[in-house]
This record gives structure tokens, sequence and C-alpha cells, in this order.
């Protein structure tokens, strides 16, 4: 894992975004997650799993999937350091990522299977609660890119 993506993008002396570094996984069952509403240039939602020590990132146009039967594409980003969970402000104008971020959701991410294509997971936050499924779609001309992934609540048995 590296940050280093993610700290080429910033300008530190200007951002109040944090640095981080990557810290070592401690083996603890339940880790972190946070959803942040980011008003940028469009509207949207950042995704962010904490896995091998880092908030591996995805941003998610529309709201979040919070019931079943609603699926969101979900764009994978740069890895973001585990700091940035509780960053919220505005990033100013001229800099990446530039607009307001708020948390919309937090809590805690607990892994139930974790591959290079799919991704099941249960949140335990305010507003995203249950089963969930990140998967690795195809690469598709009209969804321009090879990083989009499908976001989706699992259905409960």
């Amino acid at each position: 894992m590296s940050l280093r993506e993610y700290q080429k993008k910033r300008d530190f002396e200007r951002t109040k975004e944090p640095r981080g570094d990557v810290r070592e996984a401690k083996g603890k069952e339940d880790k972190i997650f946070v959803i942040q509403k980011h008003d940028a240039r469009k509207l949207h939602y950042d995704l962010r799993l904490e896995i091998d020590g880092v908030l591996k990132s995805w941003a998610v146009p529309k709201e979040p999937p919070t019931t079943e039967g609603i699926k969101r594409l979900a764009v994978q980003t740069e890895d973001h350091p585990l700091e940035y969970a509780d960053f919220e402000g505005t990033i100013e104008e001229g800099l990446y990522g530039a607009g307001t971020v708020e948390i919309w959701d937090k809590g805690t991410f607990k892994p139930e299977k974790i591959e290079d294509k799919k991704i099941i997971f249960e949140l335990n936050g305010k507003k995203m609660r249950g089963k969930f499924v990140l998967i690795k779609l195809k690469p598709a001309p009209r969804l321009k890119g090879k990083n989009n992934w499908l976001f989706f609540k699992k259905k409960e048995k």
C-alpha cells in the first residue's frame, strides 16, 4: 500500500487535509468506515473503508444505497490515510478536490470477504447498517474507466 498518489495530488502547505502514513494493520475485527459528502465540481459521496492500513476509497456519484434494491456506481480512487476519516472542511479553490467535505456517516466496518474484484462487508453506522457489496465491473466504453465498481446493500436471507 502506498499513499504516494494521494500525497502527490495535494499541497499540504495550503490544505488542512492530513498527510498521513500507512499504518500497520492491527488485526482488530472491526475497522473504520466513513462516507464523506463532497461538494466539489460535482456533488458526490466518498466511501472509505479501512483495509491494509489505509482508507480504500470510492467516489459514489449519487447518495449511497441505504436499502436493498438500489445499486450505485462507485469509482475507485486513490488510497487515503486513516486520519482522513475525521476530515471535514473546505478545500480551497485551485487545489485538488476543491470544495466542501463533511462526514455523512461514520462507524465500524467488518470485512467478510476481500478479493480483487469483490468485497463483502458489514457497516455499522447511523445511516449505513447491514451487509454491503462492492463488485468490480468490466471496463465499458460508456463508463469510461477501469476502476468502476457496483455498490449495493446485500439482500438479507
